[in-house]
């Protein structure tokens, strides 16, 4: 005797049943948001978050019943799908476009003017294909027999937040303990992510060919999300150990550092969704006639463009802006102290080790100081780390006194416990020695 199945099959007709009260709200929407756009009104962030609302709870209605696998529902499905996926790109877009006067960002009227305009036509794009994909979603809901409500959300529910009126900052700054190295930490990862992005090499063109090219194998979903973790573990760090402290109150850099971050990472979000649309849903990534409407309905050569010459390239310059800052507040918060350290065995201060030192300091931008009877010798400079070794082995000295910053100094305590490595690897630590020794 065979075991009965837990699975329920039902008809498309006994679907169809279940499916009208889950639609209707998502076509309600539909019809505002073309009507918005018919009167040329703009899309509130409450309106795009709650389509996308909608769009998810369809979407998962129509998984649980395995939409996907079935030919009549198919494609209904991958085109909610598609709607959420620019709908999430949309928000990020407007929020920033709203949220943009009070990131305290250094950026001029006419930077700000040049991203208002860029980020505006991003927005057009993606709500024209949103709405391209919806009167096709609306095409199949009736060939399926949906009904399609003929009234609108009510314009209530989705009223703008009116962003030019603040409550008063009165706020108990808050004491949070080592702050300063809290401070030195963050500016270090922003750098670090600003190292990491530029790593891709990624430059705006308008050539459909070469933007196929960046996208998917130079940015694509997986790496844009890599990015956006590790800003976001940033942001994290700011919003727990600096915002509301009155270190951020008293240092206005330090504010300016938090709306680089927020910038960089609501780019990147656009980035993720849009990389995931393309690889997702274009028909040259995956094939199939579904795919092959949706590229008819999302103009590809516009869908790249915006990927790569707008969201990528504004997320890398923020953060760069943001790196740059936070050598500026780096300056400000690190610590010079000094440590005693072995000189290299067996030879002391010769060529290798001397370039490793010189390395550390110059990965940092930052002065380092090899002290020898109260002389100073600039570590930057691998001549002078020469004739400091020579002194050294003339007078038989088997320690050091370095000065600097305590970063830069662990770094070189990291080295001279590997006896600056003469016989072994570099370690994981300073792993950033083997790149700068290879592009030296």
């Amino acid at each position: 005797m065979k075991p009965k199945s837990l699975v329920k099959i039902i008809s498309e007709e006994e679907f169809l049943l279940l499916a009208q009260k889950p639609s209707a709200f998502f076509f309600k929407i539909y019809n505002s948001f073309a009507t918005k756009l018919g009167l040329e009104k703009d899309v509130s962030r409450k309106f795009y978050s709650n389509l996308i609302q909608e769009a998810e709870f369809l979407e998962s209605f129509l998984d649980e019943y395995g939409a996907r696998e079935n030919k009549e529902w198919s494609f209904f499905t991958e085109y909610v799908a598609c709607i959420r996926n620019l709908g999430i790109s949309a928000f990020f877009i407007k929020h920033l476009l709203d949220r943009y006067p009070y990131y305290n960002l250094r950026d001029s009227k006419e930077g700000f003017s040049k991203f208002q305009s860029q980020a505006h036509t991003a927005l057009e794009f993606l709500n024209q294909s949103m709405l391209n994909i919806y009167q096709e979603v609306i095409i199949t809901a009736k060939a399926n027999g949906l009904n399609f409500p003929e009234e609108s959300v009510s314009p209530h529910e989705f009223s703008d937040i009116e962003a030019n009126k603040r409550l008063p900052k009165n706020i108990t700054e808050d004491e949070v303990k080592d702050e300063d190295d809290r401070i030195v930490e963050i500016c270090e990862k922003i750098q670090e992510v600003a190292k990491r992005m530029q790593t891709i090499k990624i430059s705006p063109t308008n050539d459909l060919n070469e933007l196929k090219k960046l996208v998917p194998y130079k940015i694509n979903e997986t790496r844009s999300r890599a990015f956006k973790e590790m800003v976001h573990s940033v942001q994290s760090d700011y919003d727990t150990y600096v915002k509301h402290t009155k270190l951020e109150y008293e240092n206005p850099m330090i504010k300016n550092l938090r709306g680089h971050i927020s910038m960089t990472l609501h780019l990147l979000e656009v980035v993720l969704w849009l990389t995931h649309f393309y690889e997702r849903h274009e028909d040259e990534i995956r094939a199939g006639e579904c795919k092959r409407k949706i590229a008819a309905m999302v103009d590809k050569g516009q869908l790249l463009s915006q990927v790569v010459n707008f969201a990528f390239k504004y997320s890398l310059q923020f953060i760069l802006k943001g790196s740059e800052l936070a050598e500026d507040i780096l300056k400000q918060f690190v610590k010079v102290g000094r440590i005693e350290v072995p000189i290299p065995k067996p030879l002391g201060f010769h060529a290798r080790p001397s370039t490793y030192i010189s390395l550390i300091s110059r990965n940092y931008n930052e002065d380092l100081f090899l002290i020898v009877d109260d002389e100073k010798f600039n570590s930057k400079s691998v001549m002078s780390m020469l004739q400091a070794g020579g002194t050294i082995a003339d007078k038989g000295y088997q320690t050091v006194i370095f000065e600097g910053s305590k970063r830069v100094l662990d770094d070189v305590k990291i080295l001279a416990k590997h006896n600056y490595c003469e016989e072994q690897e570099i370690p994981e630590q300073l792993s950033y020695l083997k790149e700068l020794r290879n592009s030296a």
